[in-house]
């Protein structure tokens, strides 16, 4: 597909439609594959999780929309109070549960911090820190993670993240999706209801998700939205301005932290057309004229996504299986599973 003119104006929504459709749609897999009784949605104070709550309560209502809060010590000061702001919003029963015991218990921040400290050896008790990517966009040499550090005087330490304790804080860190997610069906086994993932498009096509963690989910009502549609949904749906406006963070390190530090190329907006682009092969240089990029920086922005979807791939499979196993009657004749 190419076009004349390519902006912005591609990724707007009619949002009447958009949410009659995916609560139709929600309604349907409830009680049809699912056979569940409501929903349970794990909400951040985050504008994705807000949006996801909210059109599970358009799709069946109030009282059977149950959400999750769960902070953890290094989440940023305003998480509970964010998510407890669009639970009284949306008039839904809601549950607090610190998870900071149970990644204590499994020894999370022991094995973080020794992670750091084997870069940073000053690294101790009162610290932050997070991990960060450089400028992909205006940097033509291979990426790297550097592991920022500030002390409780306010010094920060930058130094680069050498691949085995990049793996460890990443192993580490995916103890709070998977913890999370462990909550979530809990609920959802007690009440007899479905759990929801909130990933976006541009997480959900680019593995920004952990397996198992927040990448689990019964149902995924807006892993086909763009972020800037999400926002736009957000609008429409009467998502609090405290919330709609925050600008999106990862929540996992003890120090902010904006998604384009850790993990894409640019800014969502900008990086929401450059997707829409790559999907509906609109040339560099009309991708370049929207983003206000230059035509080689999108061809590195394409290349990244490109990069992105071949190492995350096995994020999105299922198990895989030595032979077919496949089932005779009971379901409706024989089935390949």
């Amino acid at each position: 597909m190419t076009t004349k003119f390519f902006s912005a104006d591609v990724l707007k929504l009619d949002c009447e439609k958009e949410t009659s459709r995916i609560t139709s749609r929600l309604r349907e897999l409830l009680r049809g594959k699912l056979k569940r009784r409501g929903f349970v949605v794990a909400i951040s104070g985050g504008i994705d999780s807000s949006v996801t709550a909210a059109l599970c309560v358009r799709a069946i209502g109030k009282e059977r929309v149950f959400t999750i809060q769960m902070p953890e010590k290094h989440s940023s000061s305003d998480t509970a109070t964010l998510s407890s702001m669009l639970a009284r919003h949306l008039e839904v029963d809601t549950v607090l549960a610190d998870i900071s015991g149970i990644l204590e218990a499994v020894g999370f921040y022991d094995k973080y911090d020794n992670a750091v400290r084997s870069v940073i050896p000053e690294y101790g008790a009162g610290w932050k820190s997070k991990i960060v990517l450089p400028d992909i966009v205006h940097q033509t040499t291979i990426s790297y993670y550097s592991i920022v550090a500030q002390s409780p005087q306010g010094k920060q330490i930058k130094q680069r993240l050498p691949l085995k304790p990049y793996l460890e804080i990443l192993a580490a860190t995916n103890f709070k999706q998977r913890i999370r997610k462990m909550m979530e069906y809990y609920h959802a086994d007690r009440l007899n209801y479905a759990t929801t993932g909130t990933p976006n498009r541009l997480e959900y096509d680019q593995g920004f998700f952990v397996k198992l963690g927040d990448g689990a989910a019964d149902v995924k009502p807006i892993a086909h939205l763009y972020k800037t549609q999400v926002f736009e949904l957000a609008q429409y749906l009467g998502i609090p301005d405290a919330i709609r406006l925050r600008k999106p963070t990862t929540d996992t390190y003890s120090l902010s932290q904006g998604q384009d530090e850790f993990y894409f190329a640019l800014p969502y907006d900008k990086m929401d057309l450059c997707l829409y682009a790559k999907n509906n092969a609109i040339s560099k240089e009309q991708t370049a004229g929207a983003t206000g990029l230059t035509p080689e920086e999108v061809e590195r922005v394409f290349k990244d996504i490109d990069q992105k979807r071949a190492t995350t791939n096995y994020l999105h499979l299922p198990p895989l299986l030595i032979d077919e196993v496949t089932e005779i009657g009971g379901r409706g004749g024989e089935k390949t599973l």
